[in-house]
């Protein structure tokens, strides 16, 4: 395992979802008085979606090096385009409060459903792809993207309300600039065939 790439890829990653559909369940389901049945559950389903993205990653990366920057700079671009298009109100109203008492099993296969459901064809799981393919190493870029998805949901079951405050529209903006630039020294890469990220 490589501790630089995983330390690269963590900040990308949350950053990514800080601001997501998937933190505003957490927070939502959390407040229901079962924080760390939530956050167990949304670990798992985190954790599925970061194997399934770092296995197509993987098979991105048998595809020819100057092709595999297009496409990571093409899904870097993409990331940035669904960051800045974000839309933070419609992303906390798709979380519905539930009604009466909430078991810890049932907490936590909810949080489960909802960040299985939620983060298809999500910004991170794009993002997870993309760096398994550029990095070729799918366990560092796994590990920083679990970690990243892990500490995101840590964040939202410890201090939601806090968190809350943060406004959702910069976190959106920084981390798409941060992909604008992911995404043109990838592009650089693969017009040079040289490794500039």
């Amino acid at each position: 395992m490589n501790l630089v790439i995983t330390a690269a890829v963590f900040p990308v990653i949350f950053l990514g979802e800080l601001p997501d559909k998937s933190m505003f369940a957490s927070l939502v389901l959390a407040s229901r008085g079962r924080p760390l049945a939530v956050w167990v559950g949304t670990a798992a389903g985190f954790l599925i979606h970061v194997v399934i993205a770092v296995l197509a990653g993987g098979l991105l990366s048998l595809v020819p090096h100057r092709i595999v920057n297009i496409v990571v700079a093409l899904l870097f671009a993409l990331g940035a385009y669904f960051a800045f298009r974000s839309d933070d109100d419609g992303d906390a109203a798709a979380v519905t409060r539930p009604a009466g008492p909430v078991t810890a099993r049932t907490a936590a296969l909810t949080a489960l459903s909802v960040t299985f459901v939620a983060e298809w064809g999500d910004l991170t799981q794009i993002l997870t792809a993309s760096l398994a393919a550029r990095y070729h190493d799918p366990v560092s870029v796994g590990v920083g993207a679990v970690a990243g998805l892990w500490a995101v949901a840590g964040l939202a079951v410890v201090a939601g309300r806090q968190m809350s405050r943060v406004p959702a529209h910069l976190v959106r903006r920084l981390t798409g600039v941060i992909l604008v630039v992911l995404a043109v020294l990838a592009a650089i890469s693969a017009a040079t065939g040289t490794t500039v990220l």
